[in-house]
């Protein structure tokens, strides 16, 4: 009897930890980008590999990290999952980021009931203000925006950031130093004569970052974003996803930024990797 029970003990104690090697965090496709704050969305992705049902008390563990520290910030209970046999679930866990001044490194610990690590989820965390560098590149009145849908003008208003509202105004009387037109969500938004009127503006000297609509099925292929000369100024043409879901990806807002340098100051483009060569 006193053996049986033993063997008992053993198996309590061992079924758990077989459990959990079957479960995994399945490995993300790119590094996460979310800006500093309180319950910012982290999807996570577990899989149960096993012959039986999995279930767990999970709990987060939030660290700062950098190339030669790692500092735990917080520690809290998340949910409790439950995973059958080859199921592979989608979870999302709302994580409190602490205000960071620059971009910052951290990891998310996906702890399984009491200390069973099941992965973990790098995530580079942005301060809120990332618009604010686009300041030095103008000054007031010197932005023009004809945004129709209201994706860009409130978080350039959150970010201190002036400019004129070009709706419902001739393009080419604007005498500012750059212009955003766009986003658009379809071409029926954009009016006739839009692409003159742009062309116009760069003849002019006004610079232009001009967000293109999604492409049609029939559209031809071009690159992600494009630098057309204009006689005194360029237009920088940009695909619409490189800045979708603008007010909560800080990298929609630092390609926006990029784009705008790109349009006041045009560079060449180069092969990569010469910089690193010997």
């Amino acid at each position: 009897m006193k053996i049986f029970s033993t063997w008992v003990s053993v198996l309590v104690l061992v079924w758990p930890a077989l459990g959990y090697a079957q479960c995994q965090l399945l490995p993300d496709t790119q590094l996460r980008a979310v800006f500093g704050g309180e319950a910012r969305q982290i999807a996570a992705r577990f899989r149960n590999a096993g012959s039986e049902s999995v279930s767990a008390e999970m709990r987060l563990r939030l660290y700062q990290t950098s190339s030669a520290t790692v500092a735990l910030v917080t520690e809290n209970a998340w949910k409790r999952i439950e995973l059958l046999s080859g199921q592979t679930v989608l979870e999302t866990a709302l994580v409190n980021f602490p205000a960071v001044r620059a971009e910052t490194a951290f990891l998310i610990q996906w702890v399984a009931d009491s200390n069973h690590i099941l992965g973990s989820t790098r995530v580079l965390v942005y301060p809120t203000n990332l618009l604010g560098e686009m300041k030095p590149l103008l000054k007031d009145g010197d932005l023009g925006m004809l945004d129709p849908d209201g994706a860009f003008k409130p978080v350039l208003t959150q970010n201190g950031v002036a400019f004129l509202d070009l709706g419902g105004k001739a393009l080419e009387e604007f005498s500012g130093k750059l212009a955003i037109i766009g986003p658009f969500q379809s071409r029926s938004q954009m009016h006739d004569g839009l692409a003159q009127a742009v062309r116009k503006m760069a003849q002019r000297g006004v610079a232009v970052v001009w967000i293109q609509p999604p492409p049609e099925p029939t559209d031809p292929m071009v690159p992600s974003f494009y630098v057309v000369p204009g006689g005194k100024a360029s237009v920088v043409v940009v695909k619409s996803d490189l800045v979708i879901d603008f007010s909560k990806t800080p990298k929609s807002q630092l390609n926006l930024v990029y784009f705008c340098r790109l349009a006041l100051n045009p560079a060449p483009l180069s092969l990569p990797y010469l910089g690193l060569q010997p």
